[in-house]
């Protein structure tokens, strides 16, 4: 009976162990599927994975990249605020030093030009805008320097520092500035610039020829006090008749130094130079051949300018082949025909000189242009002196030239002599304004000096006119 009992209990174990089997051999059939079906997504996911995780470095780059950019950038601001900075410094140790020059406010330069009224404006170039106006109850030219680049900014500040510490009979004064805006106040100059005299002239009497031969004296005069700073000379570098402005007196002042270059390398030669490998700066039939073509600047870089000036204010013409046809026409013997046609009594003789001299300033290489104080000056000295005698005003005898009666006393002036602020005065009148006063008796604003120089050329005229009148 047990024996039997037995039998049955293996005979179940065995369908159990069956079972159990079968079931063992299901779950692993769903394993190995589930194993396969894990493989192929792994497979369908490895492209999603490499893109995520390049996705991941790429977004660390750019967090790398953004992080450098900002700290440059914070930088770049942190240089920039210190230049701000500096440049505020440097225009209150301006104001503090020098009284001459005031700073004005962005309000007052808005409602003196009517918030830069296209009314207010007197001309325009890559410089900026020229507004006419009145400020502190003196009429003014208020430069608006164009914004759009760093280097009109730089330029303001230099034109600043230059004019700021340069004070000539004939370089334009400096009054003001607003570095909220970026504007030069200047004295305003009645008659414009020379080129409106000579180019632009429609309506304008043709400037006569003795007051052509005095602008030539009074710009060389001009540049050799440039020239002659210490401790380094200054370069001008864009000298043409845009930037010579003539006053209510036709007296000649070089404006618009913003190119003018302070120079303190010497050359080999013996030369002061200065080598921009950058801009060249300048306007072409006025810029020196041997600048434009080494890059290399000098004093007698200007003297090619002068050059070309004087040749245009001879013949009255554009600088556009000039040279060559004032040579041709000394070497012909026809060069009373190039001169000016709109004036009929010129002196031949001493223009002649005088296009010979402005030929010689025109020379191609720097060395073989005369020197500005040992020749130029000298042989313009002369000229001048020779032709004063020659000079018969148009006006009636009974008509006093105005430029002849001094602004103080009213009356025409014996001894006349150019005080700080430009103006023209009898000397006891000055000299007895002056022990009582430090402003000039025509702009009100501070004089930079106290210092009056004589006007030979003036003096000369004057005494011609008396004699002409009696």
């Amino acid at each position: 009976m047990m024996c039997v009992k037995a039998c049955e209990n293996h005979v179940q174990a065995k369908k159990k162990i069956q079972v159990l089997s079968n079931g063992c051999s299901e779950d692993l059939h769903k394993v190995q599927d589930a194993l396969q079906w894990e493989n192929f997504f792994k497979q369908k996911a490895a492209p999603e994975n490499n893109k995520h995780f390049r996705a991941i470095e790429e977004a660390e780059m750019v967090k790398e990249a953004f992080t450098r950019e900002a700290y440059s950038k914070h930088n770049a601001e942190t240089v920039t605020n210190m230049a701000t900075t500096e440049k505020a410094k440097v225009l209150d140790a301006l104001l503090s030093t020098g009284k001459s020059c005031r700073r004005y406010s962005r309000h007052e330069i808005e409602l003196a030009t009517e918030n830069f009224s296209d009314a207010k404006k007197i001309g325009e170039g890559g410089y900026g805008i020229v507004y006419r106006c009145i400020l502190d109850h003196t009429e003014v030219a208020v430069k608006v320097i164009q914004q759009d680049s760093r280097g009109k900014i730089d330029e303001f500040f230099k034109e600043i520092d230059i004019l700021s510490r340069l004070h000539h009979p004939h370089l334009v004064l400096l009054l003001g500035f607003c570095p909220e805006i970026g504007c030069l106040v200047y004295e305003y100059m009645e008659n414009g610039s020379l080129e409106d005299q000579l180019i632009d002239n429609e309506g304008r009497q043709p400037l006569h020829w003795f007051l052509r031969f005095q602008i030539i004296f009074e710009v060389a005069r001009g540049l050799a006090f440039l020239h002659g700073t210490k401790p380094e000379p200054i370069v001008h570098r864009d000298l043409k008749p845009g930037n010579i402005l003539l006053d209510k007196n036709y007296v000649s002042k070089i404006g618009d130094v913003g190119f003018a270059k302070l120079i303190s390398d010497l050359a080999p030669d013996g030369f002061t130079e200065y080598r921009d490998d950058t801009v060249i700066a300048g306007t072409m039939y006025y810029m020196d051949p041997e600048y434009q073509l080494t890059g290399t600047v000098r004093p007698k870089s200007d003297l090619f300018a002068l050059g070309i000036i004087i040749l245009q204010l001879l013949t009255g013409k554009r600088p556009q082949g000039l040279i060559l046809s004032t040579e041709e026409a000394i070497r012909k013997g026809t060069f009373p025909e190039i001169l000016d046609v709109s004036l009929n009594d010129w002196p031949i003789a001493e223009a002649e000189m005088l296009a010979k001299l402005g030929l010689h300033c025109t020379a191609l290489r720097c060395r073989d242009r005369p020197d500005l104080e040992q020749e130029v000056l000298p042989e313009l000295e002369n000229v001048l002196s020779r032709v004063t005698s020659s000079w018969k005003f148009e006006s009636p005898k009974a008509v006093v030239p105005s430029h002849f009666i001094c602004p103080i006393s009213q009356e025409v002036m014996d001894d006349p002599c150019v005080a700080a602020d430009g103006h023209t005065y009898e000397r006891r009148a000055i000299e007895a304004w002056l022990e009582e006063h430090k402003i000039s008796p025509i702009t009100k604003h501070m004089l930079p000096s106290l210092t009056i120089i004589p006007s030979h050329s003036l003096h000369e005229a004057i005494q011609q006119w008396k004699q002409s009148s009696r």
